[in-house]
């Protein structure tokens, strides 16, 4: 079937088109993309982590979301008296962070279950022609990419933390390099049990009592129960107008589709033309509705934990509500005095996302992580579980105080733009909470400056944080110091980065045709099948 597909690596996007040549459909082929990326973009996501996947078709103008996030385990599970938990620090370069490895580290993995249930509902090919891709790289190894090597080697405390880990990501004494050979033992095994058995082996099967007997015997807390009863959420969107447009964005446990969705309405409000593109005016504008983003949140982590899901999305997106924060904007862009700061909590950085568009019109936006990956690999499966329990910022109250089979938050954000019922814009991101201000940008770039997908994805991007607007290398120099000397804190990036996310997006212009742009920040690919 034609189709385009873009990714977080060539290999990725390759094994999504080669499923569309099969004659599979959007589903299909980002179903078969993201098993690939579990093996080639190794360095940020793995089979053992979760998602969020946004489908739409615009034959039966139906949208759903299927939510495969991370659930808190230790369903009917006693606590064990040492838990498996041991702290290694990171070296950013600028900055050092703490991530927390081992058992106790792992929460209930989605990606297997999401995956499966969404081919079985919506794809028109079996499950083993799905992992074809996926069974032959693992079968045969597959040479690193450069982006996916330095992502290895920056986490390297992670990755080599264990000596099967170290078998994988350091089978020479040192990180592998880009090009170099990477092979996981036993991964195929488990991939193949996969196509004859499907989700039934995550559930119950070989691979979940294997997992559970490691976790037994080193100090986890999952549970059979938190792999037996695990379910797959699949929900409405979020569907809120933005000019002639409609922008389709995930509900929760998606924090970042309900915060995408209130800066959209606060950004609706002013007329674009009045902001040309990259302008000092731009900036500040950007500036505004990100930190009364942020400032609004707090509103929405509260609501959302006191109401139920509906009722905290429509109070948070009232008029009432948002209006309150639009007239700040409009008073600090008139009396050219920043607004105040609101710092916000980090999410898992280690991310991936994949957009398919098929000639049939059919949308699939995904977003996969693994957190950073618990430093360890199940005995005998190739299976490298996530690390989410031992995310600090997703646990404000203390590690291992939420209860048991609880969804964990995410500000994962797989985003579908309509216009007349038709597809225009498949988009996502990779990031942390840079999640949102990526997408923003490239949703803003296209609709509101008409700028090509390439341009829109790959045009310098901006964030606040830290109370200063982060300002990729490529924003223009004068507006920067422009803004700084009205007052607003800025800080320049003297080069590109993997920090302002990796928004991989597909799109279908009026005219039909099928257009796909990688994120070159994150080693961004494309494909089509024409």
């Amino acid at each position: 079937m034609p189709g385009v597909i873009a990714a977080g690596g060539p290999a990725t996007a390759m094994a999504g088109a080669a499923i569309l040549e099969a004659g599979g459909n959007a589903v299909d082929a980002a179903v078969a993309a993201a098993f690939a990326s579990f093996i080639a973009e190794i360095g940020v996501v793995h089979l053992g982590g979760s998602g969020i996947a946004h489908l739409y078709n615009p034959h039966t103008g139906k949208s759903v979301v299927y939510d495969f996030f991370s659930n808190t385990p230790g369903l009917n599970g006693p606590r064990p008296q040492t838990l498996d938990f041991s702290k290694v620090t990171v070296d950013f370069g600028a900055t050092t962070q703490d991530f927390y490895l081992g058992r106790a580290a792992v929460a209930v993995p989605g990606n297997l279950f999401g995956l499966c249930q969404m081919a079985a509902d919506h794809g028109r090919l079996p499950l083993a022609k799905l992992l074809e891709p996926a069974l032959q790289m693992a079968q045969e190894g597959t040479a690193i990419e450069p982006f996916q090597a330095s992502t290895c080697a920056l986490l390297a405390p992670l990755y080599t933390h264990t000596a099967e880990m170290r078998r994988i990501f350091a089978p020479h004494g040192r990180v592998i390099q880009p090009g170099e050979h990477l092979f996981i033992p036993d991964l195929a095994a488990t991939l193949a049990a996969l196509a004859d058995e499907g989700a039934a082996l995550m559930q119950h099967g070989r691979l979940a009592q294997a997992i559970v007997h490691d976790q037994q015997k080193n100090g986890g807390l999952l549970t059979a129960d938190d792999l037996a009863r695990y379910d797959v959420y699949s929900v409405d969107p979020i569907r809120l107008p933005y000019r002639a447009y409609e922008i389709l964005l995930p509900p929760p446990s998606s924090s970042g589709g309900v915060l995408i969705a209130f800066t959209l309405k606060l950004l609706a409000a002013f007329d674009m033309q009045h902001f040309p593109h990259g302008s000092t005016r731009h900036l500040q504008l950007l500036y505004e509705v990100m930190t009364a983003t942020s400032r609004a949140r707090p509103y929405w982590d509260q609501w959302s934990e006191e109401l139920p899901v509906d009722q905290a999305i429509d109070r948070f997106l009232r008029e009432t509500f948002v209006s309150q924060y639009q007239a700040e904007i409009q008073a600090a862009l008139h009396g050219l005095r920043h607004t105040p700061f609101t710092p916000e909590p980090e999410a898992p950085n280690h991310t991936s996302h994949l957009s398919v568009i098929d000639g049939e019109g059919l949308a699939v936006s995904l977003t996969t992580t693994a957190g950073e990956s618990a430093g360890y690999v199940v005995p005998a499966t190739g299976f490298i579980p996530n690390n989410m329990m031992g995310e600090e910022d997703l646990h404000p109250h203390g590690f291992h105080t939420r209860p048991a089979g609880r969804r964990l938050p995410t500000m994962m954000a797989p985003t579908i733009v309509l216009k007349n019922g038709m597809t225009r814009l498949v988009v996502g991101s990779g990031g942390s909470i840079r999640i949102r201000s990526a997408i923003l940008q490239v949703l803003s770039n296209l609709l509101d400056y008409g700028m090509t997908l390439s341009d829109a994805v790959n045009t310098a991007r901006v964030h606040v944080e830290s109370g200063a607007l982060q300002c990729e290398h490529g924003c223009d120099p004068h507006a920067v110091d422009e803004l700084e000397a009205i007052g607003y804190p800025v800080n320049r990036w003297p080069t590109r980065s993997i920090y302002f996310g990796g928004a991989h997006s597909v799109s279908r212009p009026e005219d039909g045709r099928l257009v796909a742009a990688g994120d070159n920040r994150r080693g961004g690919a494309v494909a089509r099948i024409p």
